[in-house]
């Protein structure tokens, strides 16, 4: 979660937002009072109960909630789920740091995986733990990236709400141009920096892949398989230091291969949208990305492959990006509304319908292996790497200090890509900043 998808959601890999985290920590130690995002205790005459739930969603995504709230509604009459928060989910984070500041806060909140931590230090957040143990999905049928991005310190701190994976999108044409043939699943980083030195040619402006050069979580994210893959981690064993200080200078070695031979496209806006319009125009042989980038790639005409992300050991190995539905104290009555509507959410038959219309992967096997989500996959080209790549995902830790990790390394990546700094000199930086930033009491 913690994961760019244009129509179908707004950028799950926003920009690291400045200045949220320690707003949270000037509220995280004080009980706030209020009766949250409303005036009363959401409670009706009639008993009916009232959760505000801030969303975050645009379009396709926004259209199939409402969807199944409407359908929610129907079957519990005493619930009702008003959706609302007017922002999308690249700045929920401040919006709900400003509304825990000032005691009126939702019952439900779109949050980053990235930022469950340090939302989760807030005492109005809802301690999830005995609702996933006792809900009608067994909790350990859920992915393991699932359960391990929202929880913290052994105790669930908020409920999945969208699930994916990185895998390599490659366009059959520009391959068959260049007279390669497409790559498989077992391939190594040094196959891809060489495919894309092979795909590229600058006097068409065509280029072997992309990165994201913004710095933020969006150009991040992609690094931390290679770092896993070569037995590194985002934070050491002690939780004083990186976890990476061997294994990052390698894993950015390739980041300057690909800057050196001038096949990357570098795309200077967050959102990689830039970027992805490059593969799209069919002047990209290889995109690393996600599954909800399949219907823009289907819908531009690129006939496309999908294989798994290269590795350095031969290992299968990916990253999975999960975001959160972390709900807020309003009261007994609007925590157990929303404990039930989010547990009903995440039923296969409701998980199945947001996973079709709003582009997220099952939750569950339970999901995985209904009709209809069997269906989709035998329609979609590719969309089955995804989801077994789920077997083998990690997740960034849900960590207080990952966000100045992320943008400390961001900036290491950002550096290499624009030939500003070997890798060796920019993991050095990068470390004493993120170790600095792990020595702080939190």
């Amino acid at each position: 979660m913690d994961a760019v998808r244009c129509a179908a959601r707004p950028s799950r890999r926003g920009v690291l937002r400045a200045g949220g985290g320690a707003a949270l920590a000037a509220v995280a130690g004080t009980a706030v009072t209020g009766c949250g995002a409303g005036t009363d205790d959401g409670v009706a005459a009639d008993g009916t109960v009232t959760v505000e739930m801030w969303h975050g969603q645009a379009d396709t995504a926004k259209k199939a909630l409402e969807g199944l709230v409407a359908d929610f509604e129907r079957s519990h009459p005493k619930i009702r789920v008003k959706l609302g928060g007017g922002v999308l989910a690249d700045v929920m984070l401040q919006k709900v740091t400003a509304a825990l500041a000032a005691g009126s806060y939702p019952d439900i909140a779109y949050i980053f995986g990235s930022d469950l931590a340090r939302v989760a230090r807030s005492p109005q957040v809802v301690d999830l733990t005995e609702t996933a143990g006792s809900g009608p999905v067994p909790w350990k049928n859920y992915w393991a990236a699932s359960r391990d991005a929202v929880t913290l310190n052994g105790r669930v701190r908020a409920a999945p709400a969208v699930l994916d994976s990185l895998a390599v999108v490659c366009n059959k044409k520009l391959f068959r141009q260049a007279g390669l043939p497409l790559p498989e699943a077992g391939w190594t980083w040094q196959d891809f920096v060489s495919t894309a030195r092979a795909l590229t040619e600058s006097g068409r402006g065509r280029f072997g892949t992309g990165w994201p050069g913004t710095g933020d979580e969006d150009t991040v994210w992609r690094l931390w398989p290679l770092i896993w893959d070569l037995g590194g981690d985002v934070v050491d064993d002690g939780g004083k230091g990186i976890g990476f200080a061997d294994t990052g200078a390698r894993a950015l070695q390739v980041v300057a291969d690909l800057a050196r031979d001038k096949s990357v496209y570098v795309d200077p806006k967050p959102g990689s949208e830039q970027m992805y319009q490059v593969f799209q125009s069919g002047r990209m042989g290889m995109v690393v990305t996600g599954p909800w980038q399949l219907p823009d790639i289907e819908t531009a005409g690129i006939d496309y492959h999908v294989v798994p992300l290269p590795s350095f050991s031969g290992r299968p190995v990916t990253i999975s990006g999960p975001d959160t539905w972390t709900v807020f104290d309003n009261g007994e009555a609007r925590a157990k509304a929303a404990r039930t509507f989010l547990t009903w959410l995440a039923r296969p038959e409701q998980d199945v319908r947001w996973d079709i219309e709003a582009g997220s992967l099952p939750l569950s096997r339970r999901t995985e292996a209904l009709p209809a989500w069997q269906d989709k996959v035998a329609r979609t080209e590719g969309l089955n790497v995804f989801t077994t790549a789920l077997e083998t995902a990690r997740v960034r830790p849900v960590h207080p200090a990952y966000p100045e990790v992320s943008q400390a390394l961001g900036q290491a990546i950002v550096a290499v890509l624009l030939g500003r700094s070997t890798p060796e000199k920019a993991l050095r930086a990068c470390a004493d900043e993120a170790n600095a930033a792990l020595l702080i009491p939190r």
